[in-house]
């Protein structure tokens, strides 16, 4: 139902994989898979069924598979492996994506976030999906993050994020899945930015650099008032 992803047995590290919007794809429309490993001068190479789609070398240490104009012969497992050399040598390979293409229809759910979208590290925050059918299962989506966040049981539930640290920070959103006859999926939510100020270790910094600056004025003082010390001279007998 939601798109999720399993957890393979290769080895570690694995190559990270991940869909931009996260969600259902809509039919007709577009996304991007997402595939970052440091895989050096190797070929990124992009899945679905175990059938070869398509290749790119990394910039960077990412590669942007786009798909576009999706029917739904889209959907599927998608991984992604860091192949190496002329024979192809798998130097890593990412954990599965399932990809869902389907028709969407409105209206979006609104996500909110409580108290609010700035926050400082330690703070618990709300993440509340509302949706208008009481059927719906909505779920909640990182973006950059493989798989679905959280699913909320009801149309105004809410996840907790307790203590939040930078690692919580990003754009979050929210979709939900009707349970109709026939079901059906709605379109995202808007994008939410989560902002995660931590005040601690910017406080720690400021007080490394205005230490630093004391010192160096400190320096140059003592190198002035050593500059313009009066020199004595020495005089022989007449």
């Amino acid at each position: 139902m939601a798109p999720t992803t399993h957890i393979l047995t290769f080895g570690d590290p694995r190559v990270i994989i991940y869909l931009q919007p996260p969600g259902v794809t809509p039919l007709g429309g577009s996304a991007v898979i997402h595939c970052e490993y440091q895989c050096n001068g190797g070929t990124f190479v992009l899945y679905r069924s175990g059938e070869k789609i398509s290749a790119l070398k990394p910039y960077g240490k990412r590669a942007e598979f786009l798909i576009s104009n999706v029917t739904r012969s889209f959907s599927g497992p998608y991984t992604c492996h860091c192949m190496h050399g002329d024979n192809g040598t798998m130097l890593a390979r990412s954990d599965t994506l399932e990809v869902l293409v389907e028709e969407l229809q409105g209206p979006k759910p609104v996500l909110s976030i409580l108290p609010g979208h700035e926050v400082t590290a330690g703070s618990d925050v709300l993440l509340r999906c509302t949706f208008w059918n009481d059927s719906a299962i909505c779920f909640l989506y990182l973006e950059g993050r493989p798989g679905t966040l959280y699913q909320f049981s009801d149309k105004e539930a809410t996840f907790q994020l307790s203590q939040v640290e930078q690692g919580n920070a990003g754009r979050y959103i929210c979709q939900c899945y009707i349970k109709q006859t026939p079901p059906a999926w709605s379109s995202l939510s808007e994008f939410l930015e989560l902002v995660v100020r931590d005040y601690t270790w910017g406080n720690t910094v400021r007080l490394a650099l205005g230490a630093g600056i004391l010192v160096l004025l400190g320096l140059i003082v003592a190198e002035a008032m050593h500059s313009n010390r009066p020199t004595s001279s020495h005089l022989g007998p007449l």
